[in-house]
């Protein structure tokens, strides 16, 4: 038991000096060069171009990185741990797709733009709606319907598509263009207050999901068996299912939608140290911290002086990863 333990803190160190490592390369790599050498000297030259580049630009970034994958992923475990379903993630119950119509119908009526909280906020709206009527669909007189509530979501998301579409085809190239790009993800944010409030908002996600830790645990035994155990299974779920959307919401109305986050990296984390949810939320957690720094590092310096959109570096690369990774682990994958 002793030696377990060990093992867990052993990889969450190693996981959180992979993070330090990813992020000062971050903090390195762009068009503008800063190395390691003369770090102390842009930061104590305010006035430089460097220290501005540094402070006021990638520094942000890699806050917001850490707080957008590490909200995802963080998600798609616990997501995956309710349902039982190693293919859940937070944008199969429609979330993400709410929260890109809520986006396209801001950017289509014009409504507000000329705030830098306007389409963060409609993206949040969007994904709260989403989210009551999957919940509210799902709700039989037995109870919540785990399985009705899948396909529920699915089916919503695939209507909020089909909807901008159709917004889409009725606006302008430009609306068209911003619509396609907020879509495709970015974590150019520039206002600190969002980062702030996402920030944060991921790392009491964080701190709440490890309290439900133990009923993560019971749960992939299942319900019935979860129960004998003395697990309020309903409000378990309810109040997971509620903090996984809530931080998925969060997430995609301040960078959009990037996806494969929440569906790869619990898969990885769960490959290296187990189902254990004691030690598999803060795993997860971290590995979506260091893989969308890495994957904005890469967005930045692949095309530079353009940028690509983050969701074009996380589409491939996840993609790649999932394969390999099912492809290698084959029958010995299991979530129980």
């Amino acid at each position: 038991m002793q030696k377990k333990y060990i093992q867990w803190l052993l990889f969450i160190l190693a996981l959180l000096a992979v993070l330090l490592v990813v992020v000062f390369v971050s903090l390195a790599s762009g068009e503008v060069k800063i190395t390691f050498k003369n770090l102390s000297d842009v930061l104590a030259d305010k006035n430089s171009i460097d220290y501005t580049v540094l402070t006021k630009i990638r520094f942000p970034r890699i806050v917001l990185a850490i707080a957008v994958g590490g909200a995802l992923s963080l998600s798609g475990a616990i997501l995956q741990g309710i349902y039982r379903n190693p293919l859940v993630e937070p944008y199969t119950l429609g979330i993400s797709g709410g929260a890109a119509l809520g986006v396209a119908i801001v950017l289509v009526s014009g409504i507000g733009l000329q705030s830098y909280f306007t389409l963060p906020f409609s993206g949040f709206i969007g994904a709260l709606v989403t989210l009551f009527l999957v919940y509210t669909l799902s709700i039989r007189r037995a109870g919540l319907s785990m399985n009705s509530m899948l396909l529920i979501g699915v089916m919503v998301s695939f209507v909020a598509s089909s909807a901008m579409m159709f917004l889409m085809s009725l606006s302008t190239s430009e609306t068209v263009h911003n619509i396609v790009f907020w879509v495709m993800g970015s974590l150019d944010e520039p206002n600190s207050i969002l980062i702030k409030v996402a920030f944060w908002s991921s790392v009491g996600g964080l701190f709440t999901s490890i309290f439900f830790a133990r009923p993560l645990n019971a749960l992939r035994l299942g319900e019935i068996k979860a129960r004998h155990l003395g697990i309020d299974t309903g409000t378990t779920i309810k109040i997971l299912f509620v903090l996984s959307s809530l931080l998925t919401g969060i997430a995609v109305s301040v960078a959009g939608v990037i996806g494969f986050v929440g569906l790869v990296i619990p898969h990885l984390i769960r490959l290296i140290i187990g189902n254990d949810y004691r030690v598999l939320l803060l795993g997860s957690f971290l590995g979506g911290a260091v893989f969308l720094v890495l994957s904005d590092t890469l967005a930045r310096i692949v095309i530079a002086p353009n940028e690509l959109p983050i969701g074009v570096i996380t589409g491939l690369a996840g993609g790649l990863m999932f394969i390999i990774v099912l492809s290698r682990s084959g029958s010995k994958y299991k979530m129980k």
